[in-house]
């Protein structure tokens, strides 16, 4: 049989973006660059790696009217080798007054790059725990988005810190890193006794103080890096709410500006419901002996301070980024920002995996496709950042890489591995000793995975993580026989650094009645044929159509043969009554059609219609000879 090959070409599905989505998950970006807009000067600190920091008690004297703080803090850390002195980060701008250790004055001196080097009067030993009081003050300084801020709202004094990514140096002494978490802190914040002061973990205590202040006593009992540390003041009014099945409840504490209170109640309810999922598909809420909670603070997006995050708003949206960040970023913290993708990547995803369960598969592939439409609007770039990139801000918190990109390799997981899979090795990776309440990187994810799905993911990882760009797929199908259908695939690749994207490649197929078939093929090689089993004769391919792999400007054709003809054109409904219709598969076009009755004599003509009113037609059997651009077609059906 000679064969009548017909190609159409399937564009990529596309939605328009939801614009207020998109302007939130803008603002979250924007504040979580907080530290410096371009390239930063401070990395890592090497003269802070001899010692781990066991404990910080901070003693803050502040007045949201004024940008300056009076501070006490004292820290225990045990010493990693034998050491002459120990350096602390803090700002050159803070003037240090006096350093103690056990009350007794030690020397120190001040680098120009924003140390404070604190001589000891003895060798303190390997393995021996010490103690040193640092007093300090001063005005705090600002770079790029600043991390001591004093404003208003409602011509109302606030103050609010913000140190992600490095910023905690500018308002307190601290070992700034991303390898060495405080086991536990103690927070007192002397204010003003007309406001309302807020720091993380659970508040112990307040004391009213004879100058007309007030002292406010936290304390966290969960190790926290120095950047998650945060304070605020202002005239809060607080709303409590429960969260947790009994017997394992714990309170969400929830501090907003008086004008702002009422107007976000319902907005704020749906922190439980989040929390309640969360706790579903992952573990359960990883600071559950103290709190989670919410303080306004000014700026559009928010900051996950861990068990407080401070919110510019109060969307549903924002509020799923920051307390998904609770478990990645606050539990399990990314140990380099090379890795930031663990923790931006995860709070992306799982706030979309929210919009999924709340909201409805449609409104989730919505927010797919945006976030892929984001992320194939440039041709390069990777989740994994280079070492040249770990040190720009803008690239650390790049929203097409490292949130998007990075929530969409992890929806590409979650397909590779199966549902079931990639959840428990998000538990096992959360609840791995050697991880939670610590540092991770990327190596440690990519293990977890392996050991529960038993696949070797090197190369996915080399393709979607450690290097740059996406494919561009095209898709041949045709039916073969009945109940078999042959599929081809290619790709091409949008960067050099990728030679060949391995991934499986949802296709649906669909029949001429509206059947359809999901598959997923395992693409390894360019041309590679797939001979998939389906029910019915295929009319229509479509590649993606939930929208789950990162791709761009993909194709995908339909061959329609002679096997098509005379299996894909069928009469609907049968019997009929009134109206009539012809289905046809795709690229089959009808140039006259011819009606007759069971005399075999011509009772009606057309030409290109699919659809006749047969309601004047005698009951009985009829006979349709419909002629097509591929050749003719018989059929017959029954009128009653």
């Amino acid at each position: 049989m000679k064969k009548l090959a017909l190609f159409f070409l399937l564009l990529s599905f596309t939605l328009i973006y939801a614009q207020d989505s998109e302007n939130d998950f803008d603002a979250i970006v924007k504040n979580e660059k907080k530290s410096a807009l371009k390239r930063m000067s401070f990395v890592t600190n090497p003269n802070t790696e001899n010692y781990d920091i066991v404990y910080h008690r901070l003693r803050l004297k502040v007045d949201p009217s004024v940008q300056y703080i009076d501070g006490e803090v004292t820290t225990k850390y045990i010493a990693k080798q034998n050491l002459n002195s120990v350096t602390f980060d803090l700002a050159n701008e803070l003037v240090v007054s006096s350093v103690k250790r056990r009350n007794v004055n030690l020397t120190f001196t001040r680098s120009s790059s924003n140390e404070l080097i604190i001589n000891l009067p003895i060798q303190q030993n390997e393995n021996v725990l010490d103690s040193v009081s640092i007093t300090y003050s001063g005005i705090p300084p600002t770079s790029g988005f600043g991390s001591f801020i004093t404003s208003q709202h409602n011509s109302t004094p606030v103050l609010w810190t913000l140190s992600e990514p490095f910023g905690a140096l500018e308002w307190w002494p601290c070992k700034q890193d991303l390898n060495d978490k405080v086991d536990s802190i103690d927070v007192f914040i002397t204010a003003p006794s007309s406001y309302v002061s807020v720091s993380n973990g659970i508040e112990q205590s307040q004391k009213i103080n004879s100058d007309g202040t007030k002292t406010t006593r936290f304390r966290h009992g969960y190790p926290i890096p120095a950047y998650l540390i945060a304070i605020a003041v202002t005239n809060y009014s607080i709303y409590t709410q429960q969260a947790g099945k009994a017997p394992n409840q714990f309170p969400i504490v929830n501090y907003l500006y008086p004008e702002a209170l009422n107007a976000n109640l319902t907005n704020l309810d749906q922190t439980p419901l989040l929390i309640d999922f969360f706790e579903l598909i992952v573990t359960p809420y990883p600071f559950r002996k103290e709190k989670y909670g919410h303080a306004q603070f000014g700026w559009g997006g928010g900051m996950e301070h861990t068990t407080v995050s401070f919110m510019g708003n109060f969307s549903r949206s924002l509020i799923a980024h920051e307390l998904a960040h609770q478990w990645f970023g606050d539990k399990v913290t990314c140990g380099s920002w090379n890795d930031i993708w663990l923790n931006e990547g995860f709070a992306t995803y799982l706030a979309s995996l929210a919009i999924e369960h709340f909201d409805g598969e449609v409104a989730f592939i919505s927010d797919k496709n945006n976030m892929i439409n984001s992320i194939t609007a440039v041709n390069d770039g990777s989740v994994y950042l280079n070492n040249d990139e770990a040190a720009d801000v803008n690239r650390i918190f790049s929203s097409r890489l490292s949130y998007r990109k990075g929530a969409m390799v992890l929806n590409m997981l979650r397909l590779k591995l199966g549902t079931t899979n990639f959840y428990q090795a998000l538990k096992n990776y959360l609840n791995d000793p050697d991880l939670a309440y610590g540092y991770a990187k990327t190596p440690d994810l990519k293990r977890h995975l392996e050991a529960v799905s038993g696949t070797d993911l090197t190369e996915f990882f080399n393709d979607w993580v450690y290097n740059q760009g996406y494919p561009s797929y095209s898709i041949n199908s045709k039916n073969i026989a009945l109940g078999k259908a042959e599929i081809t695939i290619n790709q091409t690749q949008s960067h050099p650094s990728v030679s060949f994207f391995e991934m499986n490649v949802p296709i649906r197929l669909i029949g001429v009645n509206g059947e359809q078939k999901d598959v997923i093929l395992d693409h390894k090689t360019n041309g590679q044929v797939f001979v998939v089993d389906v029910p019915f004769t295929v009319t229509e391919v479509q590649f993606d159509p939930k929208k789950d792999i990162i791709s761009k400007s993909n194709i995908s054709s339909l061959e329609v043969d002679a096997f098509d003809l005379n299996n894909a054109i069928t009469l609907y409904p049968v019997p009929a009554k009134d109206i009539i219709e012809l289905h046809l598969p795709h690229g089959v076009n009808i140039e006259k059609t011819e009606f007759y009755n069971i005399m075999a004599q011509k009772i009606k003509e057309s030409t290109t219609e699919k659809s006749w009113d047969i309601s004047e037609f005698a009951n009985g059997v009829y006979f349709i000879k419909t002629k097509t651009n591929l050749g003719v077609k018989q059929l017959h059906f029954i009128k009653n």
